[in-house]
């Protein structure tokens, strides 16, 4: 999990980074550092000077750096702007190539994150399960019901467009945009269900387990997990649960429901072994768990093969469209619709629930590409300190027609760089809250 995440980093850092690097070298900027993590305080891993550069790993993970001269950026090196602008500086190049090299990092993430997706595209192809595979129709939680969704309802269109997929009905952009309503059919009539506008935050506040929409399956007892109530109640493999206290079992969301209702209770259950009904008495936990790993049944998927020629829009696409989902999940923590303690998350985060504990290279690189363009976007934001802001600030001198004054830009430094540190300390607070201590 760790690993994985060092890795995706440092990838990341390394090639936004080096974006910025190659501009400032391809205009004759002189780059002073060019560190990947930061060397907080001083200490660093390792380093090397090659010709007028200095390249290290800093022992921080939370971005890297390079130390361009003649700018105004983290170190606030002011010493070395109150003299005459040299020729290799920064400050002494047109507006225009500036520009070029301040987006040189989140051009090189956009791409990257083009590159990846694309690429997981050409070789992965896209295995997804197809919406008429649902027989059972859809397990609702809590959340669905709330809006209007039943147990065994199948969905049929979406805003007037028959889903195919069934990664469509949970496609980021229906939880983020607004008057999206399906059309299932429930007992043989079709109902219209629309959803609220604040569905995003309302998923993010929910708690663990089923909180919308997910494949309905039948199911039977896997690994029974030793000292646990389904091993007390005599429970093995290949058992097939009938019935809880008096209520039929066909799915596995009927089980998970059942049990939560009757956390801490004595019941009594009937379950099939071998063609024969045997019954127990089952004591489920104070958590509405017995024990139990289900063997749900196959569903069949099916693949999308693409071509080199046709991963490379598909990448595009996908990438856009995770930007897109960025600005407009942005909007709605301003608004207030999403929390934005359940919207920042720190390495933590990072690593527990996109990366995860298994190494799944799929789902690494899937990973990865995310999170660089989640990158290019924040970099882009115009706060101080960061890559928009000096864009920010570029784009008024190229108006204004002359350099915003060396103290205004100190002073927005400053500004920025608390910005960016009060940030990280939420972003590490919210971690140990939301994953350590709870």
């Amino acid at each position: 999990m760790i690993a994985q995440m060092l890795l995706g980093l440092t990838l990341l850092v390394l090639l936004h980074e080096w974006g910025h690097f190659a501009a400032a070298r391809m205009f004759g900027i002189r780059v002073e550092k060019f560190y990947v993590f930061f060397d907080a305080w001083g200490k660093k891993l390792f380093s090397v000077q090659k010709g007028e550069t200095e390249y290290g790993f800093g022992w921080l993970p939370l971005g890297g750096y390079v130390k361009i001269s003649g700018m105004i950026d983290e170190s606030l090196d002011t010493d070395a702007m109150k003299s005459e602008p040299q020729s290799w500086e920064f400050r002494s190049k047109p507006a225009w190539q500036r520009l070029i090299v301040m987006i040189g990092g989140v051009t090189v993430n956009a791409f990257l994150g083009i590159l990846i997706f694309s690429g997981i595209f050409w070789y992965y192809g896209q295995e997804f399960l197809p919406n008429h595979a649902l027989t059972n129709g859809v397990a609702a939680g809590p959340i669905a019901r709330e809006v209007g969704f039943q147990p065994g309802d199948r969905i049929v269109s979406l805003n007037g467009k028959k889903v195919e997929r069934f990664d469509e009905v949970m496609a980021t952009d229906i939880f983020l945009g607004e008057n999206n309503q399906f059309q299932v059919l429930r007992d043989g009539n079709i109902n219209v269900i629309k959803l609220p506008a604040n569905m995003a935050g309302r998923l993010l506040e929910a708690e663990n387990g089923l909180s919308f929409l997910a494949p309905r399956y039948r199911f039977r007892l896997g690994e029974i997990v030793v000292g646990m109530p389904a091993e007390a109640a005599g429970l093995k493999p290949g058992d097939s649960i009938i019935r809880i206290d008096g209520e039929a079992i066909l799915f596995f969301d009927q089980l998970q429901e059942i049990l939560k209702a009757r956390a801490s209770k004595t019941v009594p259950i009937e379950y099939m072994r071998h063609g024969e009904i045997l019954q127990s008495n089952l004591t489920i936990s104070e958590q509405g768990t017995i024990g139990i790993y289900p063997e749900l049944e196959k569903l069949k998927t099916a693949r999308q093969e693409f071509s080199l020629v046709q991963s490379i829009p598909a990448g595009a696409s996908l990438a856009w469209s995770t930007i897109a989902d960025n600005v407009r999940g942005f909007g709605k923590v301003f608004s207030g619709e999403i929390p934005v303690e359940k919207s920042l998350g720190g390495p933590i985060a990072i690593a527990k629930k996109m990366y995860g504990g298994e190494w799944v290279w799929y789902r690494f690189w899937m990973t990865t590409a995310l999170l660089s363009m989640i990158l290019a976007f924040m970099n882009l934001l115009p706060i101080p300190a960061l890559d928009g802001g000096h864009v920010l600030f570029l784009l008024i001198e190229m108006i204004i027609r002359r350099p915003v004054p060396e103290k205004v830009l100190i002073g927005v430094q400053y500004v920025g760089m608390a910005i960016v540190l009060m940030l990280m300390v939420f972003a590490f607070g919210n971690d140990i809250w939301q994953h350590v201590l709870n």
